[in-house]
Formats: structure tokens, C-alpha cells, sequence
């Protein structure tokens, strides 16, 4: 996460919630007699899912936090 600020995370995410909300309203459109197609639902979803961790690490001091550890019999 080397250069990567929680602002410019939390950018990121705006942005892909952003496309998703495009999508849902209207995946493809014509112009004329060329279609386009925006980014499918499913890429969206990873990206929304990546930059969530990324700020969620970000909040816990960009390291992941050991919450419970379960000894193993030596």
C-alpha cells in the first residue's frame, strides 16, 4: 500500500460506488449506430470490495490486526 493515502482510497471507492450506480441505471447505450458498453457489474463489485479493504487497513495503521490466535499441540 506503499503510496496509497487513506483520501485517495476513499477517492477510489467514491468512484467505483459511483459506477456502480451508473451501471444500475444503464449498462449500454447507442450512439448512432455504435454501441457502448460501460464496465460489467462483477468488475465493479471487486473493485468496491479491494478499495474497502484497502481503507479499512488504512484505519487500522496499514497493517493487518491479529484478533485471535488458536495455539497448535506441539
Amino acid at each position: 500500500m506503499a503510496g496509497i493515502t487513506l483520501e485517495k482510497a476513499q477517492e477510489q471507492l467514491e468512484i467505483w460506488l459511483e459506477a456502480s450506480r451508473e451501471v444500475a441505471i444503464v449498462q449500454s447505450y447507442r450512439i448512432g449506430t455504435r454501441w457502448l458498453t460501460k464496465a460489467d457489474a462483477g468488475t465493479i463489485q471487486k473493485q468496491i470490495q479491494y478499495w474497502s479493504k484497502i481503507i479499512a487497513q488504512l484505519k487500522r495503521g496499514g497493517r493487518n490486526r491479529v484478533t485471535r490466535v488458536i495455539p497448535r499441540d506441539l
